[in-house]
């Protein structure tokens, strides 16, 4: 016997409601400062790898603990303010992230349950067929169609009787 109802966890119309405007808030929160990039622009700006981030994070500390050795060149002001912003961003997309393989998760085990419940639903409407109760062979031929490997219930039902 499958398992079933892996969740019943459900969301109630408030919880889905604050959530979303949540959600809003947080887009609206963040729209000015986000920037679209087009696909050129990903490739040519790319993502710094591990490397270079030791790199970098190794400028910042010798700025922190030996600025007279750092070019008078660069505003400093501004690359303080890029990394405070990187930070920033990088825990806010691990926070999402997260959160994001949570709600997925969840969403499996309500699709799992959804998915039993049809099954289950067909299993049903196969057995009213065989009962010849009305109305169950045009359901259970259009629920057939999803299962390509087997022939639909009313063909084997009609070869039975004749047989």
């Amino acid at each position: 016997m499958p398992i079933d109802n892996l969740s019943a966890q459900h969301f109630t119309l408030a919880e889905k409601q604050g959530f979303l405007t949540s959600l809003d808030a947080m887009e609206k929160q963040v729209a000015s400062k986000l920037k679209n990039l087009t696909p050129d622009e990903r490739s040519r700006y790319g993502s710094i790898n591990e490397q270079n981030k030791l790199f970098v994070n190794k400028v910042k500390d010798y700025r922190a603990t030996s600025p007279s050795l750092c070019s008078p060149d660069i505003d400093w002001a501004e690359f303080q303010n890029d990394m405070d912003s990187r930070d920033f961003l990088q825990n806010a997309i691990a926070r999402l992230e997260s959160l994001l393989q949570s709600i997925k998760n969840n969403k499996i085990l309500h699709d799992y349950d959804c998915y039993q419940v049809a099954l289950t639903e067909y299993e049903y409407s196969k057995y009213r067929l065989g009962t010849k109760s009305t109305g169950f062979e045009v359901k259970v031929n259009e629920l057939a169609q999803f299962f390509t490997r087997s022939k639909s219930i009313t063909a084997s039902a009609r070869t039975e009787e004749t047989e």
